[in-house]
């Protein structure tokens, strides 16, 4: 299936599957994961407590309590530290198990957001090319989040790159 790229609020899309962009203790914080965590609601906190946390390249599932989908899928990306500290392939495995948690899921689609460009400061050009190349060959209907006019022409060069590109 195509990669859309999407101008939007993460929170507010219907998918089967929403990414959440989150830290270690997933139990929520700034950017994407406090949007998530706030229009969800009290119970995914709740929820994510039990989960014991979650290493960097991992993803873990809940429900989606307040949100427009079937489950949060939350995947904690890695923090840039230059590119030496096996970054980009954290940041690969992140898309991947989410994918892979989606499709156990039973899910058709899936919305990311950018993981990792936010606090954790990945490049956001190198971020979007990982996240493109790592989705391509997804049979889910992917969404790929813009929250900004930067990340969106990342998303969309990545896009060109690979040869197709839509936009909603």
């Amino acid at each position: 299936m195509p990669i859309t790229v999407v101008k939007s609020d993460i929170t507010q899309l219907t998918v089967d599957a929403v990414v959440n962009a989150a830290n270690k203790s997933l139990l929520g914080g700034g950017g994407v994961d406090g949007a998530i965590h706030r229009t969800a609601g009290p119970q995914l906190k709740a929820e994510c407590a039990e989960l014991g946390g979650c290493e960097p390249g991992d993803a873990k599932v809940t429900k989606a309590y307040g949100l427009n989908a079937k489950i949060i899928i939350h995947a904690v990306g890695p923090i840039w530290r230059g590119g030496e500290q096996d970054e980009r392939a954290l940041l690969e495995r992140c898309y991947r198990r989410a994918i892979d948690l989606a499709q156990t899921h039973g899910c058709a689609s899936i919305a990311f957001p950018a993981i990792s460009t936010g606090a954790y400061c990945f490049p956001h050009d190198e971020a979007a090319v990982i996240a493109v190349n790592s989705l391509w060959d997804c049979l889910l209907d992917v969404r790929l989040v813009a929250l900004d006019a930067r990340t969106e022409r990342h998303l969309n060069n990545a896009i060109r790159k690979r040869g197709k590109v839509q936009n909603v």
